[in-house]
């Protein structure tokens, strides 16, 4: 982006020739720079609690065929950039 100043005013101009970035890629970015550990395993009990919803909705919710856990053992988890997008695609 270019910023031309003439006349007192300030125009930003958007250069069509850059890239454009999902917003999937930018989050992904954001991820790998911001969270801690954007690989880290997050359980049933921590997606209940996020999406303000019951424990036995949120088994139902990791045995759906597009939610994209894994079963260790006995536990269910999900890595926590996996579902950052997972729940981007839900809501738009």
């Amino acid at each position: 982006m270019k910023k031309l100043e003439q006349d007192n005013f300030e125009i930003e101009l958007i250069d069509t020739k850059e890239e454009n970035k999902s917003i999937s890629n930018l989050l992904i970015e954001y991820g790998f720079d911001n969270i801690d550990d954007p690989f880290k395993n997050i359980s049933v009990k921590d997606v209940a609690k996020d999406l303000h919803i019951g424990k036995n909705k949120a088994y139902e919710l990791f045995n759906q065929k597009n939610f994209p856990s894994i079963n260790i053992g006995r536990s269910w988890k999900i890595m926590l950039l996996s579902y950052l997008l997972w729940k981007l695609d839900k809501r738009i």
